[in-house]
């Protein structure tokens, strides 16, 4: 439910990233069966970067230049909301950029499976760099227009920031479908438990250091940094091996979709686990009221938009960080439903603490950090946290499920689906968001649509039984 990135492995159990499971979850002291009890480890496991050094060249990289890339989607909210004042123009960045980023998640998928994974990589990466490039350019212009009372045009920002987000899926894609092939299988779940620490990195340093930022040297300047940092991705990707396909190619074009789509339509389970996300992403989604919510409800400005956006991270970057007993979780279905139920709660709280300082319980506030009410941003920052905690707990499950139970001809296309969702979803959730904020008010979005979560969920997950009853040690699609 989060942003692109290393989700899981080849392994028949989990041994990725979170936190304790969910009470009541079936657990089992053996990773194999037949096989002895491994001892539980609490704490992420490094042995994937010691094993490959084409693997932490990318970890590192893709750590860095993240940073970078979630400055810049904190910064683009923030330069549009300042341009027009409008949530709703905010919400159209992730709008606007859906289409286009569906068709590139489908058609990166199966470039991912029919040409060399490391120039793919390096193409999509130029493409985005050249983008956040232009986005330093139009900033800057804006900046200098405003001396003489005017501003640059909108619609300029949406076409560099759709370009980037299409770079984004389409390495996405392709960054997952990497790492089986510079790791050994048995290290590919430590290595999803890894590249989770690396994304919780990014969500909580970027976000945080784009509001100082923005809020000091300004928006132009956060954006060149990003290009900077852009540096550090692209040498971990010229570190990789080629890799071209291995066995037979299966031509990009409608019969390659066609193939995916069939073999979806026997596939239940993952099928449910793509529904579950887009429910929660869509109704769960508040990051694209943050920039009014700084100003109007909690205040604070752009440094409490960076702060609520990396409190969400702190939350990932800890479930990942305590990974160790999620190996041992084999019922999935029941851990993913359980996860996005806490999931939507988070969010209904960070929607009562919305609707509670609308009300004035939290007196003055106003766009300036010294006009923050402290014990509001105090809550819904414990909401963000368990938001990014719960979502990544989810992904861990859902991403591992998809990928043991998916046959190795069909995961560059599987990979490119979920790169869809998990990238869509969200920016689905930002129109909801938008939309409705304008139409009701700015609280209504996250309340309304946690109590969704919890609902549908329980709905949706219990008319397919073979999903709740899911056992990673004998997966099935």
């Amino acid at each position: 439910m989060s942003g692109p990135r290393l989700e899981s492995g080849d392994e028949p159990t989990t041994g990725s990233h979170g936190i304790l499971p969910p009470a009541g979850v079936e657990t089992d002291p053996r990773d194999t069966a037949g096989e002895a009890p491994e001892r539980r480890r609490r704490m992420v496991d490094l042995a994937p970067l010691k094993a490959s050094p084409a693997f932490a060249r990318l970890w590192i990289g893709t750590a860095i230049s993240g940073i970078g890339a979630q400055m810049t989607i904190v910064a683009v909210g923030l330069q549009i909301f300042d341009m027009t004042g409008s949530t709703m123009m905010v919400a159209l960045v992730g709008g606007i950029a859906l289409v286009p980023m569906i068709v590139a998640g489908l058609w990166g998928g199966m470039l991912a499976d029919a040409f060399d994974r490391r120039a793919l990589l390096i193409a999509s990466s130029l493409t985005g760099w050249t983008a956040v490039l232009g986005l330093v350019a139009l900033s800057a212009w804006d900046a200098a227009l405003i001396a003489d009372g005017e501003r640059a045009l909108v619609w300029p920002f949406y076409v560099l920031t759709t370009i980037n987000t299409v770079a984004a899926t389409i390495s996405g894609a392709t960054r997952s479908a990497v790492t089986p092939r510079i790791l050994p299988s048995h290290l590919i779940s430590r290595a999803a438990a890894l590249n989770g620490i690396s994304f919780g990195t990014m969500l909580t340093v970027g976000p945080a250091a784009a509001g100082v930022l923005v809020a000091t040297v300004g928006l132009p300047i956060t954006f060149a940094i990003d290009a900077v940092l852009f540096t550090a991705g692209f040498l971990g990707i010229i570190g990789l091996p080629k890799l071209p396909p291995l066995g037979a190619v299966s031509k990009p074009g409608l019969e390659s979709l066609r193939e995916g789509w069939r073999f979806l339509k026997h596939a239940p389970n993952i099928r449910m686990s793509f529904l579950v996300d887009i429910i929660a992403m869509t109704l769960g989604r508040p990051f694209a009221l943050l920039p009014a919510v700084g100003a109007l409800a909690i205040g604070g400005g752009p440094v409490t938009v960076g702060v609520l956006t990396a409190a969400a991270a702190i939350g990932t970057l800890l479930a990942s960080l305590f990974s160790g007993p999620v190996a041992h979780v084999h019922r999935h279905g029941i851990a993913i439903s359980r996860a996005i139920t806490v999931y939507g709660c988070f969010v209904a709280l960070v929607g009562a603490v919305i609707l509670a300082m609308t009300l004035g319980a939290g007196g003055e506030v106003g766009p300036d950090w010294s006009q923050v009410s402290w014990p509001a941003l105090i809550v819904a920052g414990v909401g963000m946290a368990g938001m990014g905690a719960s979502d990544e707990i989810s992904a861990i499950f859902r991403s591992t499920m998809m990928l043991t139970a998916t046959p190795d001809d069909m995961r560059g296309r599987t990979q490119g689906l979920f790169q869809v969702v998990v990238a869509g979803g969200p920016r689905l959730g930002d129109l909801y968001a938008g939309a409705v904020a304008s139409l009701v008010a700015l609280w209504a979005p996250p309340l309304f649509g946690g109590l969704l979560i919890v609902v549908l969920i329980a709905v949706v997950t219990r008319s397919q039984r073979s999903f709740l009853a899911y056992d990673a040690r004998r997966p099935t699609p």
